[in-house]
This record gives C-alpha cells, sequence and structure tokens, in this order.
C-alpha cells in the first residue's frame, strides 16, 4: 500500500475528488495519508481534515528560492514514506531537486489537452480564457508526471471536453473539473499504485 501525498493550493475540488475515490475503493494499492499546502488559507485544508487526512502549511511565500522552498518540503515529507506526489490544483511550481528525489513519482492534473494551453503561465481560469479565446471546439484535461519542465512529463490520461457556445471561464471550468479532471486523476493514481504505468522516454504505456 503506497502513501499517497496530496499538495493543494485552493479550494480542493481535485482532493475532493481523490478522497470520494478513495472511500468507493477505487484506488487500488494507494492511501491518502498527508495533505501539504501552500497557503494557511486553502479550503482543501478543510476538507483534508473532515476526512481525517494530515495536514501541514509550507508557505511559498516565506521562502526567497524555488530551491529554499523544495527544502522545506523535503523536510516535512521526511520520514513519512510518501510513494507518491500528486498536485491537486497547487499553485507552486517545483524545483529540480523535489523533482529529482521523486522523479516519476509526482503526479500533476492540468486543465487542457496538451500540449496545447500549457506551460508557464497556464494555471487556473487562464487556461479556460485562452481556450474561449482561440476558437477552438474540443477542450479536456491531462494527468501527467512532473519533469523540470512545466507541464512537460509523460502524459498518463487525457479526457477530452466540448467547449460550448455560450460558455465564459466559470462554465468551462467547471465542466473541465466534472467531466475528465475528476475522473481522469483518480484512474491516473490508481494506475500508479497498482504499478501499471510504464514509462519509455516521454512516453507512457498502461499494462
Amino acid at each position: 500500500m503506497l502513501n499517497i501525498a496530496v499538495f493543494v493550493s485552493g479550494g480542493g475540488t481535485n482532493l475532493q475528488a481523490l478522497i470520494d475515490a478513495q472511500d468507493r475503493g477505487e484506488i487500488k494499492n494507494g492511501k491518502i495519508t498527508f495533505v501539504l499546502a501552500s497557503n494557511e488559507n486553502a479550503y482543501a485544508l478543510e476538507r483534508a481534515k473532515k476526512a481525517g487526512i494530515e495536514t501541514a502549511v509550507v508557505n511559498r511565500k516565506q521562502y526567497d528560492s524555488k530551491e529554499a522552498y523544495d527544502r522545506a518540503i523535503l523536510d516535512v515529507l521526511e520520514g513519512r514514506d510518501i510513494g507518491l506526489i500528486v498536485l491537486a490544483g497547487f499553485l507552486s511550481i517545483l524545483g529540480e531537486e523535489l523533482i529529482s528525489q521523486y522523479r516519476n513519482r509526482i503526479i500533476n492534473i492540468h486543465p487542457s489537452l496538451i500540449p496545447l494551453f500549457c506551460g508557464d503561465g497556464f494555471y487556473g481560469k487562464r487556461v479556460h480564457t485562452a481556450v474561449l479565446e482561440s476558437g477552438v471546439k474540443v477542450t479536456g484535461a491531462t494527468a501527467h508526471f512532473v519533469n523540470e519542465i512545466t507541464d512537460g512529463g509523460a502524459i498518463i490520461l487525457q479526457k477530452a471536453v466540448d467547449v460550448e457556445q455560450n460558455d465564459n471561464e466559470d462554465i468551462l471550468q467547471y465542466r473541465v473539473m466534472r467531466q475528465a479532471e475528476w475522473e481522469i486523476l483518480p484512474k491516473a493514481v490508481s494506475l500508479f499504485c497498482e504499478g501499471r504505468i510504464k514509462i519509455n522516454g516521454n512516453k507512457t504505456e498502461i499494462i
């Protein structure tokens, strides 16, 4: 049974989707044992506490550099035997040291079909604003591994979502979460915990 740490920054809807999937028995061979927030006001902390999950806050604003922030996170993770880190709406960019120590053991959920609408500066509603401005008819979400390139790690799962004519950022964001993110993130986590993801270069194979 792998211990899972979930990193959060805001409301924690993806964390809730993971908790709900775990309660339904859909995350095989893994358990969420720890939630780390980048700020003390993240409502995700309340969701974790209600589920009886241990939490900690490592506030990004208190550290001068990405490297110092990395070290602070690694200090908090030490001794917890974490087998997988899941970034569920975590808005701080991780540095090389943490990524290196947890190589191919960090999964992120991104609200677009990578490689479209991703990379530096594409997060939260900014993604959906760009989607709507582009005029594309289909968007979606991507669960992927994290490497040193923002949104550049190997893709695990993707799901497409239609863009509808009268959408605004809020409507589209909710549809992408409900129809894609909340579905594929728990699936990707379970596949990892079951040892069913094989990585070949920057591609994955589901065993």
